[in-house]
C-alpha cells in the first residue's frame, strides 16, 4: 500500500507550550505572594484586590487551569498527532481552543481579585465564564475525536485512553458542579444547598484533581517517558488494569474531604473505602512508569529530562500513598484543616505536575525547533533547585500540619484545652511558613531559569510549523488479522466512540450511587424547625463574606470532637445548612472556625476586628479590611437575590422581596445604633454593617434564645 504524505501541526503545540511557561511563572509568583501573606499580611500592600482571600483562588486557578491546563493541551496536541499518524482535525478549532482558553484565564485574572466568585474550590469562576469553559471544552473534544476518526493507526495507544477519559469526565464534573441560578451578569447562587452542595463540590473538587491533574498527565507519561528513554512501556496488561480500575475507583473518593462533617455517614464510609482501594491502581501506574526505565538508568543519570520524570513519578507515588492514608478517619481527624493537607497537595502539584511538565518542555521544545537545548547545565540547575524547593516547601508544611493538629487537640491534666486560644497555634507555625516561602521562591527561580533556557533554545532554532510525515492509510478491512487483536480490549481500542461511552458509564456509577440517595432520601438531611432563612441584610453580608474569600481561611463546620466542641461550641448539624447557597464549610483553618461565632462577641468587637485585627487579637496574621467601613453596601440586587432564593426553595413569605429593602434598613439601623453606643460612628448603609449582621447570625438558629434574630417572616 502506498504511503500517504501529511504534516503535523507544531505551531499549536508551540503556542500551548509558551502559554504553559508564561502562566506557570505568573501562577507561581502569585502563589509566593499568597504564601508570604501568611506571616506578613502587609504583603497585600493594603489593597483590597490583593488580600489572601481574593488572590488565593487566583493562584489555584492559575496553576491548575493556566499552567497545567496549557501543558495538558501542549502534550495532547503533540502526542495525539503522532500516535494517530494524522494532523489535528481542524486548524481553526485548534486556534479557537487556544485563544478561547487564554481568554478564559484572563477573565479569571480580572474577576477573582475583584471578588467576583462563586466560592466553590477550584470552580470559583462565575456562570458566564463557566459557559465559556464548556464551549471551549467541546471545541477541544470535537478536535480530538475528529483526529481519532481520521487516524492512520488501527489501535488507540494507552495515552489516548487517558485523554478520552479526561475529556468525558471533566465535561460531566464541570456541568454538574455548575448548576447555578444567575441573578445578574456576574452573580449567581448554586442550585444545591448545604450538605448536598458540599457533596457535589467535593465530588467535583477531588475528581478535578483526578481527571485534570492526574489522568491526562498519566497519558503524557505513557507517551513521553518511553520516547525519552527509548524503551517500550513495561506492561500492556498492567496499563489496562491501571486505566480501568483508576477511573472507576477515583470517582467514589470525593467524600473523604468531608469526614466528620454532617454528610451522611454511609457516604463518608464509601469515600474512605474507595480511597483506600485507590492506592492499587495509582501505584500500578507509577510502577509501570518506573519499570519502563529498566536498563536505562545510565541514561537517567545523563539525561535531565528523565531526571524530571523520575522525580515526578516518585512524587506521584508519594501523593497517591498519602491520599488514601489521609482518608482514614483516625488520621483525617488530626490532619484535616491543617497545613498537612497543603503539604500533601503540593507534593503532587510541584513534584508530579510541575516536574513532569518541565521534563516534557525540555524534551519537546528542541524537537519542534530542530535544535539542541541551549544549556543542559541550566536545565540541571533547574532540576536541583526545583527539587530543593519542593523539600523546603513540603517538609515545613508537614511539620506545621502535625503541630497544628496536635496542639488543637491537646488537653491539660485538669481536662481543659491547653491551647484554647487558636492564635497560639498560628504563631507557633510562622517559622514554618517562612521556610515554605523560601521553598516556593527556589521553585519559582527554577521556573524562571527554565524560561530563559527555553527562550534561548527557540531563538537559536526555527519552528517547524508543519512537520512532514508519512504513513499508510488505515485499512477498512484487515486480512490475516492477528489472533491477539480479537481479545476484548484490542477490539475496544479500535472503536473510539464505544471506548468513550464505556468510560462515561464507568465514571458515572460512583457519582450516581453517592449523590442520588443524598438528593432523594429526605432522612439524609433532616430539617430543624428553628432554622430560618437569612434576613436581607444577612444575605448581603454573606455575599460580602464570599466576596472577600473569608472561606479560604475559616471553616464553618464543627466536627463532633471534644476538642472542637470545647473550643467552638455545639457540633454542626445537617439541617442548619439547608438555606446555604453555596455551602461554606471550608477546607483550611488558617483562622478559627466561625460556625458558632454569632453572639460570641459584640458588634463593636467585630467592627474593630475588621478595621484592625491586631487590636482584638494581638499577633493576628489577618489583614485589616478598612474598605468595608467606607464602601457603601450595594443593595440594587437585594430583591433579585430574595426572589432567587425563593426559586431555590427558601421559604420566604410571598412578596417578601417587596419589603426586603425596608427590612434591610431596619436591621442595619439597629446595628449602627448599637455601634454608636460604643462610640463608633458608622453609617448604616456601609458594608461593615451587613457583614456584622451575617457574623452575628452564624450558628445561632439552634440556640434556645433566638429573640435577637430579626424576623424575615
Amino acid at each position: 500500500m502506498q504511503l500517504e504524505k501529511f504534516t503535523y501541526d507544531n505551531k499549536i503545540v508551540r503556542n500551548f507550550g509558551i502559554a504553559t511557561i508564561v502562566w506557570g511563572v505568573i501562577g507561581m509568583l502569585v502563589g509566593l505572594l499568597v504564601a508570604m501573606q501568611l506571616f506578613k499580611p502587609e504583603m497585600n500592600m493594603g489593597n483590597q484586590y490583593t488580600t489572601f482571600g481574593r488572590i488565593r483562588p487566583l493562584h489555584t486557578n492559575a496553576v491548575i487551569f493556566a499552567f497545567v491546563g496549557n501543558a495538558i493541551f501542549m502534550g495532547v496536541y503533540y502526542s495525539l498527532q503522532r500516535l494517530l499518524k494524522a494532523r489535528m482535525f481542524s486548524n481553526l478549532l485548534s486556534n479557537i481552543h487556544f485563544w478561547g482558553w487564554q481568554l478564559i484565564i484572563v477573565s479569571a485574572v480580572i474577576t477573582l481579585p475583584l471578588g467576583i466568585t462563586s466560592s466553590h474550590e477550584y470552580a470559583e469562576l462565575e456562570w458566564p465564564i463557566d459557559i465559556a469553559i464548556t464551549l471551549i471544552w467541546v471545541v477541544f473534544g470535537i478536535n480530538m475525536f475528529g483526529t481519532i476518526i481520521k487516524r492512520r493507526e488501527r489501535h488507540l495507544y494507552v495515552a489516548i485512553w487517558f485523554y478520552i477519559a479526561t475529556f468525558v469526565t471533566i465535561a460531566v464534573l464541570h456541568i454538574v458542579n455548575s448548576f447555578q441560578l444567575p441573578i445578574s451578569f456576574l452573580k449567581s447562587y448554586y442550585v444545591f444547598a448545604g450538605v448536598q452542595d458540599a457533596l457535589v463540590q467535593w465530588w467535583y473538587g477531588h475528581n478535578a484533581v483526578a481527571f485534570f491533574l492526574t489522568t491526562p498527565y498519566l497519558g503524557m507519561m505513557y507517551y513521553f517517558l518511553p520516547k525519552m528513554a527509548n524503551r517500550p512501556v513495561y506492561s500492556y496488561k498492567l496499563s489496562i488494569l491501571h486505566f480501568w480500575s483508576l477511573i472507576f475507583i477515583y470517582i467514589w473518593a470525593g467524600p473523604h474531604h468531608l469526614l466528620y462533617t454532617s454528610l451522611p455517614g454511609w457516604a463518608q464510609s464509601l469515600g474512605v473505602a474507595f480511597s483506600v482501594m485507590l492506592i492499587a491502581p495509582s501505584w500500578g501506574g507509577m510502577i509501570n512508569g518506573l519499570l519502563t526505565l529498566r536498563g536505562a538508568w545510565d541514561k537517567v543519570r545523563e539525561d535531565v529530562t528523565l531526571k524530571f520524570m523520575v522525580v515526578a513519578l516518585t512524587a506521584y507515588g508519594m501523593a497517591t500513598f498519602e491520599g488514601p492514608m489521609l482518608s482514614l478517619k483516625q488520621i483525617n481527624g488530626i490532619a484535616h484543616f491543617t497545613d498537612w493537607i497543603v503539604a500533601h497537595v503540593h507534593v503532587g502539584a510541584l513534584g508530579w505536575n510541575g516536574f513532569l511538565t518541565f521534563g516534557v518542555l525540555y524534551w519537546l521544545i528542541p524537537r519542534i525547533y530542530k535544535t539542541e537545548l541551549y544549556s543542559k547545565k541550566l536545565a540541571s540547575f533547574h532540576f536541583w533547585i526545583g527539587t530543593l524547593g519542593i523539600l523546603f516547601y513540603a517538609i515545613p508544611m508537614y511539620w506545621a500540619g502535625f503541630t497544628q493538629g496536635l496542639m488543637w487537640k491537646e488537653f491539660t491534666a485538669e481536662g481543659l484545652l491547653k491551647y484554647a486560644n487558636f492564635l497560639t497555634t498560628t504563631l507557633q507555625i510562622i517559622p514554618m511558613h517562612i521556610l515554605r516561602s523560601i521553598g516556593g521562591a527556589l521553585y519559582l527561580l527554577g521556573a524562571i531559569v527554565m524560561t530563559y533556557n527555553l527562550a534561548k533554545t527557540m531563538l537559536r532554532g526555527k519552528l517547524v510549523a508543519n512537520e512532514a510525515a508519512e504513513a499508510m492509510a488505515l485499512e477498512k478491512v484487515v486480512t490475516n488479522e492477528d489472533p491477539a487483536d480479537k481479545k476484548w480490549h484490542r477490539v475496544l481500542e479500535r472503536k473510539p466512540m464505544k471506548f468513550m461511552v464505556l468510560s462515561m458509564i464507568v465514571i458515572l456509577i460512583g457519582g450516581m450511587v453517592e449523590m442520588m440517595p443524598t438528593f432523594t432520601i429526605e432522612s439524609n438531611v433532616p430539617t430543624i424547625s428553628s432554622v430560618k432563612p437569612y434576613t436581607p441584610l444577612e444575605l448581603e453580608g454573606r455575599d460580602l463574606y464570599i466576596r472577600e474569600g473569608c472561606v479560604n481561611c475559616h471553616s464553618q463546620t464543627i466536627r463532633p470532637f471534644r476538642s472542637e466542641t470545647e473550643r467552638y461550641g455545639e457540633y454542626s448539624k445537617a439541617g442548619e445548612f439547608v438555606y446555604d447557597h453555596p455551602f461554606l464549610w471550608g477546607s483550611k483553618r488558617t483562622g478559627p472556625d466561625l460556625h458558632r461565632i454569632g453572639g460570641k462577641y459584640s458588634n463593636a468587637w467585630h467592627y474593630n476586628h475588621m478595621l484592625d485585627p491586631t487590636s482584638m487579637s494581638p499577633g493576628s496574621i489577618m489583614p485589616p479590611y478598612p474598605w468595608l467601613i467606607t464602601q457603601k453596601l450595594d443593595t440594587t440586587q437585594t430583591e433579585a437575590k430574595i426572589r432567587a432564593m425563593q426559586t431555590l426553595g427558601v421559604p420566604y413569605r410571598e412578596n417578601f422581596d417587596k419589603v426586603a429593602q425596608a427590612k434591610l434598613k431596619e436591621q442595619a439601623d439597629v446595628i449602627a445604633a448599637d455601634l454608636k453606643q460604643n462610640n463608633i460612628e458608622v453609617k448604616s448603609d456601609r458594608e461593615i454593617v451587613a457583614l456584622i449582621a451575617y457574623l452575628q447570625r452564624m450558628g445561632t438558629d439552634i440556640k434556645a434564645n433566638k429573640t435577637t434574630i430579626p424576623s424575615n417572616q
